[in-house]
């Protein structure tokens, strides 16, 4: 009977001994060699607007400094220090890292102990070694051109393109084979920052992601992040020249509603503009000028207006005022919303002043002419 008790504890406590157990904090150890004692290191991470703000502080003793704590779930942080160049990126996660600080460079720093920085640093580094052999063709290219070798502008054109394409699709290709580690959120928010960005693309990689990523609240915030973008990239695609311009209808100066179907002539300039807005006001001697000359002909004008900012006393005043002082004429709308103005939405506008032309079918032609330029195109439209 002993012996049988005694087996049974032995059991329980390897079974103890072999428990797969996952940490719950991280613990981050500092190695700042050369850095004096009291100096400060700052633990950071990104707010809302992008933004890194300190969430901890240590003090370096005996070129050493300790942070502890708990993530719900890995993403990026940065450490800095008051003596040393720069920050290091890297992936927090609930593991026991080492940091090894380079005081010259804190971006050359050695992290140890975090899987997902690993992962995070391969992304990076391999994507910097792209850019730097982008670089290296295209100065051998460069040579080759101004020396007129046709063998090597081919070679090295052919070399520059496939790096490009290699370099496009790497992130893509990255996030395919990580779809399992949280460091592929990192990399699709990066991408939402690129002037390449192929959202259809980055929107599949997202939805290929491991339930475990995709379901987290970083993943849920970025996928609202997303959906605004994708939104956005609808809007812009929706008033490209030759596109119908999208219909919309808004209250006039005395709340009457007015649509762009109401006012369409054989040729209809939307001119986004506001009583705030310096260039706007500049340009519109020359927006009556071309009305006045071509009215009679088949030109009509509806101004949207964006006033309604907070500095604004009285949107509407400055705005009516505006359209009397600058002998604005034309049809006039506005909800007075600044720009969360809905039809500025709609037309995806980020700027003013903004225009766009359009022929007798509501066909977007030409956007943002102003000037001689302008005239030159109404008066073609109308077989001036």
């Amino acid at each position: 009977m002993k012996k049988v008790l005694y087996l049974l504890l032995t059991l329980l406590v390897f079974s103890a001994c072999k428990e797969d157990r996952t940490r719950v904090n991280y613990v981050i150890n500092g190695n700042a060699k050369d850095i004096y004692n009291g100096i400060r290191v700052y633990l950071k991470k990104l707010d809302e607007s992008g933004k890194q703000v300190p969430i901890d502080t240590a003090i370096v003793l005996n070129e050493q400094f300790t942070f502890t704590g708990q993530v719900p779930y890995p993403s990026l942080h940065f450490i800095a220090v008051n003596s040393a160049d720069g920050v290091l990126p890297f992936m927090l996660e609930n593991s026991e890292i080492d940091i090894e600080i380079n005081k010259k460079n804190m971006f050359k720093s050695k992290v140890e102990g975090s899987p997902t920085t690993t992962a995070f640093r391969d992304f990076s580094d391999k994507a910097q070694q792209y850019k730097m052999d982008l670089q290296s063709i295209s100065t051998l290219l460069d040579n080759a051109k101004f020396i007129k070798d046709s063998v090597n502008i081919e070679k090295y054109s052919a070399e520059l393109e496939k790096l490009k394409e290699e370099l496009y699709e790497f992130p893509y290709t990255f996030i395919s084979e990580n779809n399992e580690s949280f460091v592929t959120l990192q990399v699709i928010e990066n991408q939402l920052r690129t002037t390449q960005l192929d959202f259809d693309k980055l929107k599949m990689a997202f939805e290929d992601l491991s339930d475990n990523v995709k379901t987290s609240e970083p993943a849920l915030r970025l996928k609202g992040k997303m959906d605004l973008i994708e939104n956005q990239v609808k809007r812009a695609e929706a008033v490209q020249i030759g596109k119908v311009a999208p219909s919309f209808s808004a209250p006039d100066p005395e709340g009457n509603m007015v649509s762009l179907e109401d006012v369409k002539g054989k040729v209809t300039i939307i001119d986004f503009w506001a009583a705030w807005c310096g260039p706007c006001r500049r340009e519109n001697p020359n927006v009556v000028r071309v009305y006045n000359k071509y009215h009679d002909k088949g030109l009509e004008i509806i101004g949207v207006s964006l006033d309604g900012t907070r500095s604004q006393q009285d949107p509407k005043a400055s705005w009516l005022a505006a359209i009397e002082a600058d002998k604005l004429t034309w049809h006039h709308v506005s909800n007075l919303k600044h720009f969360a103005e809905p039809v500025a939405q709609l037309y995806n506008i980020n700027s003013i002043p903004a225009t766009f032309i359009l022929d007798e079918n509501g066909t977007i032609v030409a956007k943002n002419l102003r000037g001689m330029a302008l005239e030159l195109k109404i008066a073609e439209l109308l077989g001036e």
